[in-house]
């Protein structure tokens, strides 16, 4: 294990029964790296967080968290180097939002005075002495997230840590994400909003049916499935006969549609392409090119969707 490594499952199996909630996983998150953990419902997301927090222990195998097998008794003394926001954050509701951090600040045993600057961080200064109850569901995820920072933990581990969020608070809490991630945390992120995490994680590991199948960048993931990058290309009935006839041979995935041509081509071949179209001296509408996407990645893999 090198002395960046921050999460390292080995062989992992969790069985209940007949039933395999995880099986043969194997998988490490390093310091300074966000690694998004994503599949359908049921995968065994929840179940492998759980086994890297230690609420529950492996059939087979074995889990290392800041150099310490979860299984050890040594292990509950670096849970307070482990921040974690579940998928549903629940506080007392008579408590104030001040007072909740407060409560615990004391449990992990921090300074009470980073209190009002985690506050700061999560947007929650002005809400800060009103109850809980009365908060929306976003405040009490920021609330969330503020607890699961308390300590600066050298470990983040968030389950659906956006839903809720307004667009502003989201872009806050990416904003946050990549400050603790600068400051060599490994980030585990559980999420079913594929989009937003297209551009801010290092890895993806994809879960299904309790199998670790992949597990890269996404750029490496693209490649291992060969998925095609398309060119969109909006033009008038002219233009699109001028198009049709020059590259619905070569480009035998071409669609021309509705004043709409989309030209599918390989990786390497993008450049080459958008060349050549700008080499017939035709004026378009407009020219898009789209990228495969996390959830096209998500879908080839698991030949399905997040919620079946």
């Amino acid at each position: 294990m090198t002395s960046h490594n921050r999460i390292k499952i080995s062989s992992v199996d969790k069985s209940y029964g007949a039933i395999k909630a995880v099986d043969d996983v194997t998988l490490d998150i390093d310091g300074g790296e966000c690694v998004a953990l994503v599949g359908p419902n049921g995968a065994g997301k929840s179940t492998l967080i759980k086994l890297i927090l230690g609420l529950i222990r492996p059939t087979a195998g074995m889990i290392n968290v800041l150099g310490c097998d979860t299984r050890d008794n040594g292990f509950a003394g670096l849970r307070k180097s482990i921040g974690f926001l579940p998928e549903q954050a629940l506080f007392q509701g008579a408590l104030t939002g001040r007072e909740t951090l407060g409560f615990y600040t004391r449990l992990k045993g921090e300074n009470m005075k980073r209190i009002d600057e985690l506050l700061t961080m999560v947007e929650l200064v002005e809400a800060a002495d009103r109850r809980v109850g009365t908060y929306s569901k976003g405040m009490r995820q920021r609330l969330g997230l503020a607890q699961a920072l308390i300590g600066t933990p050298d470990i983040l581990i968030l389950d659906e840590p956006t839903s809720g969020l307004d667009p502003t608070s989201r872009k806050n809490f990416f904003k946050i994400i990549e400050d603790v991630k600068a400051e060599g945390a490994a980030i585990l992120m559980s999420s079913h909003g594929l989009t937003e995490l297209e551009a801010r994680t290092d890895r993806v590991a994809i879960l299904h049916r309790g199998k670790l199948i992949a597990d890269g960048t996404i750029k490496d993931l693209k490649a291992n499935l060969a998925l095609s990058s398309s060119i969109k290309i909006m033009a008038g009935r002219a233009q699109m006969e001028q198009l049709a006839e020059k590259f619905s041979d070569r480009y035998s995935e071409g669609k021309f549609v509705n004043g709409v041509a989309i030209l599918e081509c390989d990786e390497n071949q993008k450049v080459g392409l958008l060349k050549d179209l700008m080499g017939l001296g035709i004026t378009f509408d407009d020219i898009e090119l789209v990228e495969p996407s996390l959830e096209h990645v998500f879908s080839a893999y698991t030949g399905g969707n997040l919620k079946q």
